[in-house]
Formats: structure tokens, sequence, C-alpha cells
């Protein structure tokens, strides 16, 4: 019965070779249990919390292409033209069942399966996942899209091939479980290895953190071929100590106001819809999200993994300052293009 607590990854920079481990492509969308009763179907996130009703169109899907009784570990993603699309994934999270709605029918997702936690009156959590991956192959195999079972591989070779080539259909790495692994809830006991690139990004403002008068994150710019700057992440991986001296680091550059900032518009009283650095989190409507203002004149490294249309998908790594490059450099051109991989070749991998 839901909840259940996924079992979770932890980071490894190079790709792990061993006899006992099988690779997957890591999925970029997001975690869900699939909970399976005849015809009761119910999707639960990563929190433990419900996703049934955002995604209507996959119940029926899931009703067909599962067993009568199962448990179902899994991601949902959508699948643009030019990959996965987190983007549109995280325009579902919505409250209106009419928006809701249209969304399925124009942006339908789909589910990739990659283990199996109950099957009928078995509870498989402690079994070898290789005995998992077998009973879930048998499972699926009368499934069809938008139900999808995840690739899986025991040579390294062909997991490497995956890192580098599925990376163009919007995919987040590899990931590496051990073959004799039980499921053990909320651990991370997997392993994921993810694309990390560096760029150079102008600080064009800054964040309190949450315990003090100290500094929480950075807001990171680049600017496009119109030379706008855009908001396109913060990095905030600093430690305590750390985050003491940026106060002072950052001091010569606070600014009174936004006036005359290239992010003033974002301060009106009904500051357009989007990428803002202050609007409202989808997840936390109480998370506050204010900001200080930095005359956009630091350059910053960082190092990420991937990119969610024309922003960082995650937070970034701080590496350090770039006071040898200046700040009108910083733009989309340096940023390493993937050259797409048709979504098909993955699924059907």
């Amino acid at each position: 019965m839901p909840p259940v607590a996924p079992m979770l990854a932890k980071l490894a920079r190079e790709l792990p070779r061993a006899d006992d481990l099988v690779y997957e492509p890591k999925w970029d969308g997001f975690r869900c249990i699939v909970f399976r009763d005849g015809d009761e179907v119910e999707l639960g996130s990563r929190n433990e919390r419900p996703l049934t009703r955002y995604f209507p169109e996959l119940i029926e899907p899931l009703r067909q292409g599962l067993p009568a009784r199962a448990v179902v570990d899994g991601e949902i993603v959508i699948a643009g033209k030019k990959g996965l699309d987190f983007d549109a994934l995280l325009q579902r999270i919505h409250p209106a069942a009419s928006r809701v709605e249209t969304l399925a029918a124009t942006t339908p997702a789909s589910f990739v399966a990659f283990d199996l936690l109950a099957l009928d009156q078995r509870d498989l959590r402690p079994g070898p996942f290789s005995e998992r991956r077998a009973l879930l192959v048998d499972a699926l195999a009368g499934a069809r899209p938008p139900v999808h079972l995840t690739p899986a591989t025991t040579d390294a070779e062909v997991a490497h091939d995956w890192f580098s080539r599925f990376e163009g259909a919007g995919l987040d790495g590899v990931v590496a479980k051990r073959l004799g692994q039980p499921y053990r809830e909320g651990e991370r006991v997997m392993m994921k290895v993810k694309h990390e690139r560096t760029a150079d990004c102008v600080v064009a403002g800054f964040r309190w953190h949450k315990s003090g008068p100290i500094v929480g994150s950075l807001l990171l710019g680049l600017f496009d071929d119109d030379r706008v700057l855009h908001h396109v992440g913060v990095t905030a991986s600093f430690t305590m100590a750390r985050r003491r001296e940026l106060v002072d680091e950052l001091e010569p550059y606070r600014r009174p106001s936004l006036a005359g900032h290239p992010w003033e518009a974002w301060a009106a009283p009904e500051p357009k819809s989007g990428r803002t650095p202050g609007a409202p989190s989808r997840w936390n409507a109480k998370k506050d999200l204010s900001w200080e203002p930095l005359a956009p004149e630091l350059v910053v490294e960082v190092a990420y993994d991937n990119l969610q249309g024309d922003r960082f998908r995650h937070a970034t790594t701080f590496r350090r300052w770039r006071g040898d490059r200046r700040p009108e450099t910083c733009t989309y051109a340096q940023l390493e293009v993937v050259v797409p991989e048709e979504l098909d070749a993955v699924f059907g991998a």
C-alpha cells in the first residue's frame, strides 16, 4: 500500500565497473512509484505524495500494461521534439483540473519502468535486483507506449556509449545497480554518473541564507545575442564559513535598488510571468525567494550537469571567481550544445 519511499542513488564522478553491476539510462523526469490493484491505479511521487490527478492520461495505459496486482518503480517523462521536456513536465503540476486535462492532451506523458517492488501477493523488495528485473521484463511483456521498460545492460562499454549518445535525448546520465541489491527504501545505495561541464556566468544578485545574515546563494546570468542578461540559475555550494566571507566580498557590488539593473522589470508589482529570480516556487509557495541586486560586474566559474531549455537544470557548483573575464563575454555561446538523439533509439535500446 502507498506510500513507498523510493530507493535513491549517490553521485559517482566516473562510470563504476564491476562484474556484478547492471547499468540503465538516468531519466530526467518525475520519479514515480505506481500501485495497481485491479482497476485501482495510484501514482506516488519521490516525496511520497500523490501524482495521480496530474497525469490522468497514464491511468488506463498502466491499467492495461501492468499485472493486476503490482507495485512498479519508474519515472514519468514527457517526450518533446528535441528529447525529454522537463519544462512541460513542470507545467503539469497545476491546481486546475481543466488545465491538467488540456495539457494531458497536448503534452502527454510516458512512464518508464525500472524496478518491480511487488507482484500479486509477493513483496519483492528483500530479493536481489536481478530477480526483480527478470520479473519486470516478464510483467511488461505486453505493455505498449506510453508505458516503457527502461533499457539495461551489464556491459560497461554499452553504458558508456549511452552516457554520451543519449544525452541529446534529454537523459541525465547513467545509473548503476548491483545485481544482488535488495530494494532499500530512502537509502542511497545505487550509483549515478551525471554530465558535468563548466560555464562562466555573471553574478547579478544574491539571496540571504535562512539561518541569518550570511549569503545563501548567488544568482547567475548569461547574455543572449541581443545583449539581454537572462537569469539562468544559482550556485549555493558553500560552507558556512565561506558564506560569511562572501558577505564582505559582495559588499562593494551591492546596490540600494533595482533602478538601472538588468533585472529591474522583475521588481514591478505584477512581474512578468516566466523565469524570474523572485517568482514563487512551484513546489513551495511559502518559500522566500526574495533577492538582493548586485552590480553585474562579477564573473564566476560554475560546474553544471545539464541544461533545461535556456537555464541550468539543477543548482550549480561554485568553482572560482574569474577576475580575468569581462561580464559581457559571459554568453550562451560558451555552452556546449549536444546533438539531439532520437528518443526512439533510447526506448528501443
